[in-house]
């Protein structure tokens, strides 16, 4: 990059996280983050084989209450970004009773 010349815009993706399996509440799934995506790729240091990068942003994630705060932090600083709505998480309902039904379609294994 010669002088004069303005850094290119490093893409940014902003999304709602998803629980992870291994937990039950809904803790920081409420919330919109962003991160910036990989500008480098990642090199293997010679001498210890660790995984490196010189691209230090990937390691800042930023929190926002809502959607349209984080587009527009990202507008606000000349981010280039892109929205990834959340999918519809799909509930279904079960009883414990239901495992005691006369006309349940699975037999009893015990």
């Amino acid at each position: 990059m010669s002088l004069g010349e303005s850094p290119k815009p490093m893409p940014a993706r902003i999304y709602k996280p998803a629980k992870s399996a291994t937990q039950s509440g809904m803790a920081r799934t409420k919330q919109w983050l962003l991160v910036f995506e990989q500008d480098k790729p990642r090199e293997i240091e010679p001498l210890m084989g660790w995984t490196s990068s010189g691209d230090t942003r990937q390691q800042l994630r930023l929190w926002f209450d809502t959607k349209e705060e984080a587009m527009a932090y990202a507008e606000r600083e000349g981010i280039a970004y892109r929205v990834e709505e959340p999918k519809e998480v799909k509930r279904r309902t079960i009883s414990y009773s239901d495992n005691f039904k006369f006309n349940r379609v699975g037999p009893w294994t015990h």
